[in-house]
C-alpha cells in the first residue's frame, strides 16, 4: 500500500510501521522541541511586529530643535479655541429637513466676518491624535496607542506650552493630556460618569461653557485673575464632547445628533459674545474646528471622509474677512493628508459656493493660532501656515540663520521683497519636511531586508520542524538518534553564525543604532544558522527528492500554486470582503458535487453543505454599516435554539448512521449534567428577552437599570461555563460549545451580526461533516484495496498518524473560515469597522478600556467557535494538532511577508 506524505513519500507497510515504533521512541524528543518551537515563535513574531514602528510608524518628534520667535507684533492678544469633539463637515455645513442650517451664527461669521473651510484629519480619527494635531501640529507619535491615548509617550511642544497662560475645560479624557502637566494652566474636567451613553451628552457641553462663563464672572472680583485675562498670549479651550458621545449612542443622523450641533453653535455665539462684552477690544480671534468626525453607524477611526472631513470656521483678530468665490483657486496636483483632492466642489446643499472655501490639513491649524498669537511655532509642527486665512499686509515667515538660503531670505526682506521672501521660504519649508521624511525612513531599506530575511528563515525552520516530526518519511531522513551529535561541521555553522552576529552587532554600536535594532538582526542570524544546523537532513532530503518521478513534483507544484492563490486571496480579501461570498457561493456548488460522488444525496449531507455555504455568503455583501434591529436578534436567539435542537435530534437519532459514526458515539453522550441541553436553550431564550428590554430603555433615552445590567453579566458569564459541563461525544460538545457563546454574541449584538453566528455555526458543522465524510470514505477504499473488512482497526486513543500532503487543505480551510469570522460583520481595513453601541447593554457610562475589551470579546466569539471545529476535526481525524497549528502558522506568515510590502 502507497501513503501519501506531506512530500508524497511513498512508504511501504514495514516501513511505516518501523517508522512509528521510532517516532514513539522519539516522543519526547519531540514535545521538547515543540516546546522551545513554541516560544521561539512567540518572540519571533513579538519581536518582528515590534519592526512595524520601526519602518512604517517613525515617531514625527525630533528633539533638539530651537524655537523661532516671530518678528511682528500679534494681531491677537488671546484666541478662544472651540473643538466640537465628533462634528462631521457635512451635518454641520448642510441644513435640515426644513431648509434650516443647523448652525446659524456660525453661518453669519462665514458670511460677514471670518474665513472657512474643512479641515483634513489624517487616520487615526481618535480624540488624541486629533487634539494633538490640532494643537502641536504634528501627527500622533503612534507608540501613544499602546497608553490608549492617554499618557504622553513623550513629551511634546504645543500652542499652549507657548502661551502665557491657558484656560481650559472639557472632557477628563483630553484636556489633562494638554494641560495636566502644564504650570501656566487653569484647567477643570467633569467626572467620568457624566459620559453617559445612555443619555443626551450635549449637557457636557453645556457645562464647559458654564464653567468658562463661571471664570469671567470671577474675574470681575478676583484682581488677581482680572489683571491675568487682560494680559497678552492668553489661550482658551472649551472641549465640547456632546457630539461625539452622541454620535457613538444614537448615530449621526439622530435628531439628538443634529439637535447638538444646534447646541455647539450657540455655545459659539455666547462664548462670542461673552468675550466681546468682556474686553472690549477687538483683539480676541476665535478658532471653531473639530477633532475628527463620525461614521454612520457612530464610530470613527479610519480615513473615511465621514471621519476625516471636519469644519473649520476662522474670525476675530487677524483673521481675513469673508471673499468671493474665485473660479481660479484650484490646485488639482495637491492632496491632503487624507488623500483628499485640494479643489473638492463644495456640495450645493450647503449654500456657500459663492464664498471662498479655503480647506487645509488639520495640523495647519496649530501654525495658525501661534500666528494669531505671535507665537513661535511649535517645534515639532509639520503643518503649513494657511495664509489664506491671516489678515497681514505684509506677511513672511521668519527663519534662523546660518544658511545660504537664509541669507537670501534675509536680504528679500531687507529689500522689501516680501513675495519672494515668501516664495523662497515655502520652498525652504517643503525642503525641510522632505528632509524630515528621509530621516524618517533612512533605515527602511536595511530593516525591511533584515526582517524579511527572517520571517523567510522561520518559514524555512517550521517547514523542516513538521517534516521530521510529523511526516513519514524514509528511514534514512529520520535519524533522531543523530540528532544530540554534534559533529565539526555543525559546530562551524554555530561558530560562523557567532561571527556575524558579533560583526552585526559592532557595526550597529558603531552606528548608535536603537537596541531593537540588534533584536531584529540577533534574530535573523540565528535561524539561518539553524537551518544551516541541519544540514544533513536537508541533504538527505534532496536525495530523497531525485529519486521520484516527475508526476511527484507536478502534485506538489498543484499544492504549492493552490496554496499560493487562497493566501493571496486572503489578502485581497482585507480590503474587498466581497470575494468571501464568491468564494462560499463556489464552495457551496463545488463541494457537495465532489459529495455526491460518493455519498447519496439521502444522507442529506451535500445538500446542507450547499445551503449552509450560500447562507454564509450573503454577509460579506452586506454593509458593514449594522443598521439597529432588535427584532432580527430576538429572532436569531429563536433560531440559534432551533440548530440546538437539531444537533440534539441528530445526535438521538442518528447514532447507528455509517456517516455519523465517527462523530456521534453513543457511549460518550452521556451528560455530566442532565438538565444541560434545556439549561442552554433557556439561558439563549432569557438572553434575547434582556436584549430586547434594554434596547428599548436606552431608545426612550432612559437609564439601563442596573438589574438589567446585572442579569446581562451573569447570563453571559454563566452560559460560557456550561461546555464544561457537555459530554465528551464530539457533535454534543460542538453543540453546547455553540450555544455557551450565543448569549454573550447575542447580547453584544445590533442587528444582522447574529444572524451571522448562526450561519457561521451551520457552516462549521458543514466543515466538520465534510471532513467526516472523506475520512469514512478513506477507510471505506483502504479496506476496499486491501480485502478487509469495512470496520477499521483505528489508532489508539494517543496515537495521531502522519501529516498528508492533502492535509493542508485543513489548514487552509481553518484560515478563510477564521477571517470569515473577522469579515462577516466588518472589516478590517476601518479600525472603526465595529459597532460601540454593541456593548450599551452591559455598560453606557464611558469606559474606553472595559468597552474596548467587551467588543474584543464579541470578535473573538466566532474565532471560538473556528477553532473548536478546527480542534474536533483534528481529533477525529487523528492528525497532529500542533502539526496543523505549524502549517497555518506558516500559510499566515506568508501573508505576512505580503503585507509587509503593502505600505511601500
Amino acid at each position: 500500500m502507497r501513503r501519501d506524505g506531506i512530500l508524497g513519500d511513498n512508504v511501504s507497510n514495514e516501513e511505516s510501521m518501523r517508522l512509528r515504533k521510532k517516532t514513539k521512541i522519539n516522543r519526547t524528543w519531540v514535545k521538547r522541541r515543540e516546546k522551545w518551537l513554541v516560544l521561539l515563535g512567540v518572540v519571533l513574531h513579538a519581536v518582528y511586529m515590534l519592526s512595524i514602528f520601526d519602518i512604517y510608524f517613525k515617531s514625527p518628534i525630533v528633539h533638539g530643535m530651537d524655537p523661532v520667535k516671530p518678528r511682528f507684533s500679534p494681531p491677537a492678544k488671546r484666541l478662544v479655541l472651540l473643538v466640537a469633539d465628533g462634528l462631521r463637515a457635512d451635518k454641520f455645513y448642510e441644513p435640515d429637513e426644513e431648509g434650516n442650517y443647523r448652525a446659524p451664527f456660525l453661518r453669519s461669521v462665514i458670511k460677514e466676518r471670518g474665513r472657512w473651510g474643512v479641515s483634513h484629519a489624517r487616520p487615526p480619527t481618535e480624540s488624541r491624535p486629533g487634539h494633538v494635531s490640532i494643537i502641536a501640529g504634528f501627527y500622533e507619535d503612534p507608540s501613544a496607542v499602546t497608553k490608549g491615548w492617554k499618557a504622553n509617550p513623550v513629551e511634546f511642544d504645543s500652542v499652549f506650552n507657548r502661551s502665557r497662560h491657558t484656560f481650559s475645560y472639557g472632557s477628563p479624557d483630553i484636556v489633562p493630556i494638554f494641560c495636566g502637566a502644564l504650570p501656566h494652566s487653569t484647567w477643570k474636567t467633569y467626572p467620568h460618569e457624566f459620559e453617559d451613553f445612555a443619555t443626551d451628552a450635549s449637557f457636557l457641553d453645556e457645562w464647559s461653557f458654564d464653567q468658562f462663563q463661571s471664570l469671567l464672572n470671577n474675574s470681575k472680583e478676583d484682581q488677581n485673575l482680572k489683571h491675568l485675562l487682560k494680559q497678552d498670549d492668553i489661550t482658551i479651550f472649551l472641549h465640547l464632547l456632546g457630539c461625539d458621545s452622541n454620535g457613538h449612542a444614537h448615530r449621526p443622523f439622530s435628531s439628538i445628533y443634529l439637535n447638538n450641533v444646534k447646541v455647539v453653535d450657540s455655545i459659539a455665539e455666547r462664548v462670542y459674545n461673552l468675550m466681546e462684552d468682556h474686553f472690549k477690544d477687538n483683539r480676541t480671534a476665535y478658532i471653531f474646528t473639530a477633532d475628527h468626525g463620525m461614521s454612520d453607524k457612530g464610530s470613527h477611526g479610519d480615513g473615511h471622509p465621514s471621519n476625516t472631513d471636519t469644519p473649520l470656521v476662522a474670525w476675530g483678530a487677524g483673521v481675513k474677512t469673508p471673499r468671493l468665490n474665485s473660479s481660479n483657486h484650484s490646485d488639482c496636483g495637491f492632496r491632503f493628508v487624507d488623500e483628499h483632492s485640494h479643489d473638492t466642489p463644495t456640495p450645493n446643499e450647503w449654500g456657500l459656493d459663492g464664498i471662498e472655501r479655503v480647506d487645509v490639513n488639520q495640523a495647519d491649524i496649530s501654525p495658525l493660532m501661534s500666528t494669531l498669537l505671535g507665537q513661535s511655532c511649535p517645534v515639532n509642527s509639520v503643518g503649513s501656515l494657511p495664509l489664506d486665512y491671516i489678515d497681514f499686509n505684509e506677511t513672511f515667515k521668519p527663519l534662523a540663520n546660518y544658511s545660504a538660503i537664509l541669507d537670501k531670505i534675509e536680504d528679500l526682506i531687507s529689500a522689501k521683497d516680501y513675495h519672494g521672501a515668501m516664495e523662497l521660504s515655502e520652498n525652504l519649508r517643503k525642503l525641510a519636511l522632505e528632509g524630515l521624511h528621509y530621516f524618517q525612513t533612512y533605515d527602511w531599506m536595511m530593516l525591511m531586508t533584515v526582517v524579511i530575511l527572517g520571517y523567510i528563515g522561520w518559514i524555512f525552520y517550521l517547514v523542516i520542524h513538521v517534516l521530521q516530526s510529523y511526516t513519514s518519511l524514509p528511514g534514512q531522513i529520520m535519524y533522531r538518534e543523530e540528532a544530540g551529535q554534534v559533529d565539526k561541521k555543525m559546530g562551524k555553522v554555530y561558530i560562523l553564525g557567532s561571527l556575524l552576529m558579533g560583526a552585526f552587532s559592532i557595526i550597529l554600536l558603531v552606528e548608535r543604532s536603537p537596541p531593537l535594532y540588534h533584536a531584529y538582526i540577533a534574530m535573523t542570524v540565528f535561524l539561518w544558522t539553524q537551518i544551516l544546523s541541519q544540514y544533513q537532513f536537508l541533504n538527505a532530503l534532496l536525495r530523497s527528492f531525485q529519486k521520484e518521478k516527475f508526476a511527484y513534483f507536478v502534485k506538489l507544484l498543484a499544492y504549492g500554486i493552490v496554496s499560493l492563490v487562497i493566501l493571496e486571496f486572503l489578502v485581497h480579501s482585507f480590503t474587498e470582503r466581497k470575494l468571501y461570498t464568491w468564494c462560499f457561493l463556489i464552495v457551496g456548488s463545488v463541494a457537495p458535487l465532489y459529495l455526491y460522488r460518493a455519498i447519496p444525496w439521502k444522507s442529506w449531507i451535500p445538500g446542507f453543505v450547499c445551503v449552509s455555504c450560500w447562507l454564509l455568503s450573503i454577509f460579506t455583501l452586506m454593509p458593514a454599516e449594522i443598521p439597529d434591529n432588535t427584532f432580527l436578534v430576538v429572532f436569531c436567539g429563536a433560531l440559534i435554539i432551533l440548530i440546538g435542537l437539531a444537533a440534539r435530534w441528530i445526535e438521538l437519532c442518528y447514532g447507528e448512521n455509517k456517516y455519523f459514526q465517527n462523530i456521534i458515539n453513543p457511549e460518550l453522550t452521556k451528560l455530566k449534567l442532565p438538565m444541560l441541553f434545556p439549561l442552554q436553550a433557556v439561558l439563549v431564550g432569557l438572553s434575547s428577552v434582556m436584549l430586547s428590554l434594554s434596547t428599548s430603555h436606552r431608545t426612550q433615552k432612559q437609564e439601563l437599570l442596573v438589574f438589567h445590567q446585572l442579569t446581562n453579566w451573569f447570563v453571559a458569564g454563566f452560559s460560557m461555563i456550561l461546555p464544561l459541563f457537555s459530554a465528551p461525544c464530539l457533535l454534543s460538545r460542538l453543540t453546547s460549545i455553540f450555544l455557551g457563546f450565543a448569549p454573550a454574541f447575542l447580547l453584544l449584538s445590533i442587528g444582522y451580526e447574529a444572524l451571522f453566528y448562526a450561519a457561521l455555526g451551520l457552516v462549521l458543522m458543514a466543515w466538520v461533516l465534510f471532513e467526516n465524510t472523506i475520512l469514512y470514505l478513506s477507510k471505506a477504499r483502504r479496506y476496499s484495496v486491501s480485502s478487509n473488512s469495512v470496520v477499521e482497526e483505528v489508532p489508539t486513543e494517543n496515537e495521531d498518524r502522519s501529516l498528508e500532503l492533502s492535509d493542508a487543505r485543513i489548514g487552509l480551510i481553518f484560515m478563510v473560515l477564521f477571517n470569515v469570522a473577522f469579515f462577516g460583520t466588518g472589516n478590517f481595513a476601518s479600525i472603526a469597522s465595529f459597532e460601540i453601541s454593541s456593548v450599551y447593554r452591559f455598560i453606557t457610562v464611558f469606559s474606553p478600556f472595559l468597552m474596548a475589551a467587551l467588543l474584543i470579546f464579541k470578535l473573538f466569539i466566532p474565532f471560538m467557535l473556528v477553532i473548536c471545529a478546527f480542534s474536533a476535526i483534528t481529533k477525529l481525524i487523528r492528525v497532529p494538532r500542533l502539526g496543523l497549528y505549524f502549517l497555518v502558522i506558516l500559510f499566515s506568515d506568508v501573508m505576512t511577508i505580503h503585507f509587509f510590502f503593502l505600505e511601500l
